[in-house]
């Protein structure tokens, strides 16, 4: 197989939402991302915006009418484990995840230092995605 140089980086990850404005208002709220104007399909029934950090790292969140399905919150299951944002230091991941927790929302894992050196908690947004808060 003959190697490629090229310089890569995941560009965005994308997640299937219930209801789009209450989640981009999670995210742009507790993670200050900025928002992209909403795409709309019409034809398609399907919605869309991107969330951005000033890093240029970006998660589409999008809704379609025909998308019903909800992944179970606890257990496993193939497919998107979670992702994880790092907010720079232990500090802000102890007032990000105690700020998530006193507006209501599940916190899955308290902050600690995992097996693999990670100091993080992992949370839940509005409709279950697992987020790791890491320093």
């Amino acid at each position: 197989m003959q190697e490629i140089n090229v310089h890569m980086k995941i560009e965005h990850i994308a997640i299937w939402v219930k209801y789009l404005e209450g989640i981009r208002d999670f995210y742009t709220r507790y993670f200050k991302m900025n928002c992209n104007n909403k795409y709309v399909n019409e034809k398609k029934k399907f919605s869309s915006y991107f969330l951005s950090f000033e890093s240029g790292a970006r998660i589409e969140i999008m809704h379609r009418t025909d998308v019903t399905t909800q992944q179970d919150t606890i257990v496993a299951m193939y497919g998107l484990a979670h992702f994880a944002i790092s907010v720079g230091n232990k500090e802000k991941v102890d007032q990000l995840t105690d700020a998530i927790r006193s507006d209501g929302y599940t916190i899955i894992g308290n902050p600690r230092i995992t097996g693999d050196g990670y100091y993080e908690s992992i949370v839940q947004d509005p409709e279950g995605n697992k987020i790791e808060i890491t320093e």
